[in-house]
């Protein structure tokens, strides 16, 4: 059985009726720093480690930071030695270049280190609502149990079936909706099937 894409808009309007973004933010680099820092890494711990890291640094004191202490202040989220370089080279590159402001320049934005087209999606989808759809694991999981792509489908192929699958209009709602689907009821242990109002067309539990 097929499924049609109002079918998933409004079964995710109804278990997902607010959906946001979990990172934690109040300006633009906010939100692309947070974004590298959660490479492999839980919303939960960035938004922790970026409290206390945009607590004592902008945009413009960041750049100048050193970096051990960066490095003492991300380190819970794992990787922290490349990351804390990728941070600063970016800061770098926003106060030299764009006077501190992430610019709605996707071919600028995946030039910089630690950026890549899913981080670039997600950013100027939450602050240019640009349309676009970020695929993390997610997102990856979900589309596979829901025949939505293949399981060998790169992240890429994904993004690009759920691109014609869906209406251009809902592509940033019905992301987070499906990041938030996977995380808290879709999951990759123990899903909460039961309340799933999707399981009719779902591999996992046909499995």
């Amino acid at each position: 059985m097929m499924m049609k894409s109002n079918e998933l808009i409004d079964n995710l309007n109804k278990m997902i009726p607010n959906p946001k973004c979990e990172l934690e933010y109040n300006k633009d680099y906010e939100l692309l720093i947070a974004t590298v820092l959660s490479a492999q890494c839980k919303d939960k711990t960035v938004n922790q480690v970026t409290k206390i890291l945009f607590k004592k640094y902008d945009i413009f004191s960041l750049k100048e930071a050193d970096l051990k202490d960066i490095e003492n202040i991300i380190k819970p989220v794992g990787t922290f030695r490349k990351k804390s370089i990728f941070i600063k080279e970016i800061a770098n590159r926003l106060c030299s270049d764009f006077n501190g402001k992430v610019p709605n320049n996707r071919e600028y934005l995946e030039s910089l280190p630690g950026v890549g087209r899913k981080t670039c999606n997600l950013v100027l989808s939450n602050i240019y609502n640009v349309p676009a759809i970020a695929v993390d694991t997610h997102v990856k999981r979900v589309s596979n149990r829901l025949g939505l792509a293949n399981k060998l489908d790169s992240v890429l192929t994904i993004e690009k079936k759920l691109m014609r699958f869906l209406p251009k209009k809902v592509w940033g709602r019905t992301h987070h909706q499906l990041v938030l689907f996977g995380r808290y009821i879709c999951t990759s242990k123990n899903p909460n099937c039961k309340n799933c109002l999707l399981k009719k067309y779902c591999k996992y539990i046909k499995n």
